[in-house]
């Protein structure tokens, strides 16, 4: 009931459609008011908070702070081959996506966990209006898909071999030690550096793998998105993210064929 619309803010680096996404409609309800660290305006304001980030893949929480806040939490990411899995989702609003567990992205399921009912009352009404519903197609298909991820969990110890996480926590690992050694060799690039964390899924101490790489073009590189373009490698810009272009995002989802030309291109520069 806010008399101006509300400001939805991100720390920056933040997903690139947040911004176009919150304007889009030019909605008197809310408008996109940037960058949650540097954000110190009065009055309510939602924060999204994705974490792990994308696109820089780090573990984030609230950077406003101020009770007159709405938080909510993008937790499309929060799965154990990206990230230590270190509590429950315990927000007042979390959301999720098919998408980013197995890669049906073409499914568009999503779902919310959230506290508020009269809340989930209205992102209910939200999804009928505009949708009409979603497609019963569309949710077979994703409880299937979740029904497979379950069992290959119920059946790691069998003869079926590693669980569905435990595929992919693996293929993780091994593309980002491939990617660690090429950046390590020169002075070129620099990546994130991750804190590892005890994963309660696992069982064990882990170093968070993301979905995405946030590489940096040190020296004189300024765009490093048509630097690395010249080099047959496609990047998107940290510009887009609310940040300097001396930063680029790269999937690591890409197909074994795709990832090793990517490390080829990327060790002969």
């Amino acid at each position: 009931h806010a008399a101006q619309p509300i400001n939805v803010v991100c720390a920056a680096p933040y997903y690139s459609s947040y911004p176009t996404m919150t304007d889009y409609l030019k909605s008197g309800l809310y408008k996109w008011g940037g960058d949650a660290e540097t954000y110190e305006k009065d009055g309510p304001y939602i924060e999204l908070v994705t974490s792990p980030n994308n696109p820089d893949g780090h573990v984030r929480t609230s950077k406003v702070n101020r009770s007159e806040g709405l938080l909510i939490h993008d937790l499309a990411y929060y799965w154990p081959q990206y990230t230590p899995m270190t509590s429950p989702a315990d927000n007042d609003l979390s959301l999720f996506t098919l998408s980013k567990i197995t890669g049906h992205a073409g499914t568009r399921i999503g779902w919310a966990l959230v506290k508020d009912k009269e809340v989930a009352k209205k992102m209910t009404k939200f999804i009928e209006l505009n949708s009409i519903g979603v497609s019963k197609d569309s949710q077979l298909r994703a409880a299937k898909i979740l029904s497979a991820v379950s069992d290959s969990c119920e059946q790691e110890n069998s003869q079926e071999g590693d669980s569905f996480f435990k595929f992919s926590q693996k293929l993780m690992t091994n593309r980002w030690k491939q990617l660690r050694e090429v950046v390590n060799r020169g002075e070129l690039f620099s990546l994130p550096q991750f804190s590892p964390a005890f994963c309660n899924f696992f069982n064990q101490v882990l170093e968070p793998q993301p979905a995405f790489v946030w590489l940096k073009c040190e020296g004189n590189v300024e765009d490093c998105e048509s630097f690395l373009r010249e080099h047959k490698i496609l990047t998107r810009s940290g510009r887009h993210f609310g940040v300097s272009p001396k930063y680029v995002r790269i999937s690591m989802l890409d197909t074994d064929e795709n990832f090793s030309h990517f490390i080829d291109r990327l060790s002969s520069i």
